[in-house]
Parts: C-alpha cells; sequence; structure tokens
C-alpha cells in the first residue's frame, strides 16, 4: 500500500499559481504521458474525474491504469503533461491536495510481526487531518468499517490475503477524505468481501466523497459507479457517465411477446430491422420509433407484452472499445 499523507510536502518547490477554474472536478490529467526507457507506458492521458462522482477506471492487463494513477498521486512524475488534483498540480504541490486524499494502490504493505492494530496506530500517528487524541477512536472505527475488528489484534503476517486487502482499506479510510483512490479494491476478497466494499463505496459516495476505482470486475464496476473511464494501449478511449456510454451503441428496444416469429415477419415487411430476442425480438429503430415498432405488431394482431429500451451491457461495451488490445502489458 502507498501511503498518503502530510510528508510528501517535499515535493512543493515555491509559490502555486492559481489553478484555471475547473468546474465541479476533483481530478484531472491534461496529456499525461509517461516513459520507461524506450516503453510509452502512458500516451497523453486527458481524464476528468467529476466531484461526487464514482469512477471505474477500466482496461486490459498492461493498458496505463496503475500507471495513471500513480500520476495522479505524485507517486510517478509524468514525462510530459499536467495532472491536477482538489485543485493543486501534482506532483509540485502534492503535499497540499494528498491530506484529503486516502489510496489503496498495488495492494496494502504492512510490517508483518506488527498486529493489524498497531499498523494501523502507526499509519495513523502520521496522518496529518488526526490530532493525536482522535487516533485511537479513527483506528477502530476504521476497523469496524472494514470488517477486522474481531481480528484487530493478530499479526499482520498472519492474514489472509482478503484481510490484508482490508486492513489496507481501513488505512486509506483513517480520516475524512475528499477524494479516495482504489487499485482493485476487491482483490483476494470471497464474495462477503466483496459486497462489503461495494457497500463501503456507495457509503462514502452518499457522503459526498469522490471515489476513483480501478477493477477488472466489471459487474462490481457497473453495479457502483456513476462514471466510467476506459483505457487501451496506455490512453483513454471513452469516459463518461456510465449510463451515456451503455447508451451509446445502436438505439434499440425489447419487445416481449409470445409470437415472436409473426412479429418478426410483420416488421420486416414494414422494413424495420428486427432479430429474435429471449422472450421476444429486438428491433433497431435507428430509423423508426417504438410506438410506430408497436403500431405494426398492433395491426399485424401480434400480443405485445412489453416494450423496453435495449442497453449495451457494460461488458460488451469494453469488449468493443478494447478488442484487437496489443497482448504485450505495460507497467
Amino acid at each position: 500500500m502507498t501511503t498518503l499523507d502530510g510528508r510528501v510536502g517535499a515535493f512543493d518547490d515555491g509559490p502555486e499559481a492559481s489553478p484555471p477554474p475547473t468546474g465541479a472536478i476533483a481530478a484531472s490529467a491534461r496529456g499525461l504521458r509517461k516513459v520507461y526507457g524506450r516503453t510509452v507506458a502512458v500516451e497523453h492521458v486527458d481524464l476528468d474525474i467529476p466531484e461526487g462522482a464514482v469512477l471505474g477506471m477500466l482496461g486490459p492487463n498492461g493498458s496505463g491504469k496503475t500507471t495513471t494513477i500513480r500520476m495522479l498521486l505524485g507517486l510517478s512524475r509524468p514525462t510530459e503533461g499536467i495532472a491536477t488534483v482538489l485543485g493543486h498540480a501534482v506532483p509540485e504541490h502534492a503535499g497540499k491536495a494528498l491530506p484529503d486524499v486516502g489510496a489503496l494502490v498495488e495492494g496494502p504493505g504492512f510490517h508483518s510481526f506488527l498486529s493489524g492494530r498497531d499498523n494501523l496506530l502507526r499509519l495513523a500517528a502520521a496522518e496529518p487531518r488526526l490530532a493525536r487524541q482522535d487516533i485511537p477512536r479513527a483506528v477502530e472505527t476504521a476497523l469496524e468499517r472494514v470488517g477486522l475488528s474481531g481480528a484487530a489484534g493478530r499479526r499482520y503476517r498472519g492474514y489472509s490475503l482478503g484481510m490484508k486487502q482490508r486492513l489496507g482499506l481501513a488505512g486509506a479510510l483513517l480520516a475524512p477524505r475528499k477524494l479516495v483512490v482504489l487499485d482493485e479494491p476487491t482483490n483476494g476478497l470471497d464474495p462477503a468481501g466483496t459486497r462489503d466494499v461495494r457497500a463501503l463505496i456507495a457509503e462514502l459516495h452518499a457522503a459526498g466523497v469522490t471515489v476513483l476505482v480501478s477493477s477488472h470486475l466489471l459487474a462490481e464496476v457497473e453495479a457502483t459507479c456513476t462514471h466510467v473511464a476506459v483505457l487501451n494501449h496506455g490512453t483513454v478511449v471513452a469516459q463518461g457517465e456510465l449510463a451515456e456510454l451503455l447508451d451509446s451503441g445502436t438505439p434499440a428496444v425489447i419487445v416481449s411477446t409470445p409470437d415472436s416469429e409473426k412479429a418478426l415477419k410483420a416488421l420486416r415487411q414494414a422494413r424495420i430491422v428486427a432479430r429474435p430476442a429471449p422472450g421476444g425480438v429486438r428491433v433497431d429503430v435507428t430509423t423508426t420509433t417504438p410506438p410506430e415498432v408497436v403500431a405494426t405488431l398492433v395491426r399485424a394482431d401480434v400480443a405485445v407484452y412489453e416494450v423496453h429500451k435495449d442497453r449495451t451491457g457494460l461488458e460488451d461495451l469494453f469488449a468493443r472499445l478494447t478488442q484487437g488490445a496489443d497482448p504485450e502489458e505495460r507497467p
């Protein structure tokens, strides 16, 4: 786990220019590029994380997700481009932004010989947003939030992978945050732990906290995120509100009917594109309208039980945006 606290103020190198008006943007990247030797890990990433959003960062292995996150957090200096977090340029003024940021990046890392509680106590002692007298209560609250109160006295080396991940989450939530960054937060968790993380993200969102989540679990992203950004070959290929992106495919409706064959015949005679679908037919409404589809079927004496918009699933959207991805992994 990468610990972020006021000590990163060593990055500060003088007075900071006033940031340009950004609207309700918690973090952003403009033209971010990262090169390791001859390997281009990230290629001119432009990204906006709206304030109060839960943004899911998706991409194949090696697409540059973790590298982008590290640059946003000031943990890696970009070769080119500008990163801004909570109104401050990063890494130049990371010390002004990061006290309000909680992060779990590239897995948790604690002292193996200390208990979970003692590890958090050491971490909390470096938190600029925690007064000394508030540390014990903050640690116990964080342990309770991630379901580790009963195992808080056990040594870290005796923790399972899922318990270590939970402790990393607790570390990211020791103090009140404006932005929480979670890189593969459900790694190693069982289904119950995954549900707990989903509930925790929902809790943060309800409190107005901005959350950036990098994950391979598309179903979890679809269930928890309000926005998504998809990376491929080190660049952002799509970003925006999740609902809008899922609606961005070919407009279509699903008609529930017991007379699928009769419905297909009637629609095709009306030169309306349609194909079979579970429980009915899927109708392309690019050149027509749902009311016209229903009217056509009713005139043909086809029973219509229900009509609803066909929505692209996140898995289909992800496959469409990343198909043909380079198998060579990026850092």
